[in-house]
């Protein structure tokens, strides 16, 4: 008889609401991805890596063409200056990314604080550690941190702090303020912070992305993790990557190359080609991702959803208590076979049910889907 590790872990609610997607022959504006293509210069460059022969191991931390476009880009946006060979890795998406991390610095026995609705992937992996997530719920409706409950929250036993921003689900963003309060807490301590930043590129309205690498005094003692796939539309492709300072690097180093050695190696040229050669395109992303943002809430206004603001990322909440009164778990799945809509319930992402009406709607479509799904959800 196998005793599971991982017992509170079943079939994600991503793959339960697509499977249903695909019974009732529903739009599925669940699942986090595109449903539009890379830009084609982009494959273009990936076919042409194959077409040359980078079909073998790439370097275990990335290949260097790679690396040097990220730190450019990180020194561009952020004013960071990086270390190409001891401070960035890159890795099999950014889950892999967040895995390591957590699998170089914490420990049986530390805790590990992340905040409620939680992407599904942290607390597993601070399972595995042998460590205990501590779960603080954001503030809702805006989704933000109770930075006192997070002073209260602190242990000597308190090993890393997991921030996300622009956030997933709820598209909330830190500010400069949230920053400075968060290198308070840590400061003269030995707390790590993982910034999971994989939307670092979709922030609206002419607001900054306020990365962790902007503030000196975080980056020197945090894993700041993005993704390509989210960039550039190839959520498939699972490209990421971790920066992080040259200790907290060697440590993660030590679990990446024993945990995958090394990532896709034509993407990686791929990226890098299309990085130095077309860097307007993240430029550009937030104004594409605002469009859609725009279209979706005007196709929604004629709706009984209460549609929440969306200050980052590609998801929309909307509170659904107009139409039924049960809770998030049952109203998705009515909502996909009666109303023909595949959505993400949120109480998956808690520790604790907060008893809100809320569904992630995902935006990151083709015109043609976001119409079918908002025509769908109008009729209800």
């Amino acid at each position: 008889m196998i005793e599971t590790k991982l017992p509170k872990v079943g079939t994600t609610i991503f793959t339960v609401m697509s499977q249903l997607a695909l019974e009732y022959k529903a739009v599925n504006l669940g699942q986090g991805f595109p449903d539009f293509e890379p830009p084609q210069p982009l494959r273009d460059a990936l076919a042409r890596a194959m077409d040359e022969g980078r079909n073998q191991y790439a370097p275990m931390h990335g290949t260097a063409g790679l690396r040097e476009q990220i730190a450019l880009k990180t020194e561009r946006l952020y004013g960071r200056k990086v270390d190409v060979d001891r401070e960035i890795t890159v890795t099999s998406g950014a889950t892999e990314a967040l895995f390591a991390a957590m699998a170089a610095v914490v420990r049986a026995g530390d805790e590990v604080i992340v905040f409620d609705p939680a992407y599904d992937s942290y607390e597993p992996a601070i399972d595995l550690q042998g460590a205990r997530a501590v779960h603080i719920p954001l503030t809702v409706p805006t989704f933000s941190i109770d930075w006192q409950r997070v002073r209260d929250a602190i242990t000597p036993k308190t090993r890393m702090i997991l921030v996300n921003s622009p956030h997933n689900p709820s598209g909330a963003v830190l500010s400069a303020g949230d920053l400075d309060e968060l290198a308070a807490i840590v400061r003269d301590s030995s707390i790590v912070v993982l910034s999971d930043e994989v939307y670092e590129h979709i922030v609206y309205d002419g607001a900054q992305h306020q990365s962790v690498l902007r503030h000196p005094e975080l980056a020197e003692r945090s894993f700041v993790i993005s993704s390509f796939g989210k960039t550039y539309h190839c959520t498939g492709w699972k490209v990421g990557y971790a920066i992080a300072p040259p200790a907290l690097s060697a440590e993660f180093r030590k679990v990446h190359q024993y945990l995958t050695f090394c990532t896709f190696h034509p993407a990686q040229v791929a990226f890098a080609e299309f990085m130095a050669s077309t860097p307007e395109h993240y430029l550009e992303l937030p104004a594409f991702y605002q469009a859609k943002r725009d279209r979706f809430r005007a196709l929604l206004a004629p709706s009984r959803f209460k549609l929440l603001d969306v200050p980052g990322g590609y998801f929309q909440l909307v509170d659904y208590s107009a139409i039924r009164d049960e809770d998030d778990v049952a109203f998705s799945r009515w909502l996909v076979e009666q109303g023909g809509v595949a959505a993400i319930p949120l109480t998956p992402f808690y520790e604790t049910a907060p008893g809100t009406r809320l569904l992630r709607l995902c935006f990151a479509k083709s015109d043609a889907t976001m119409e079918a799904g908002a025509e769908r959800l109008c009729r209800l």
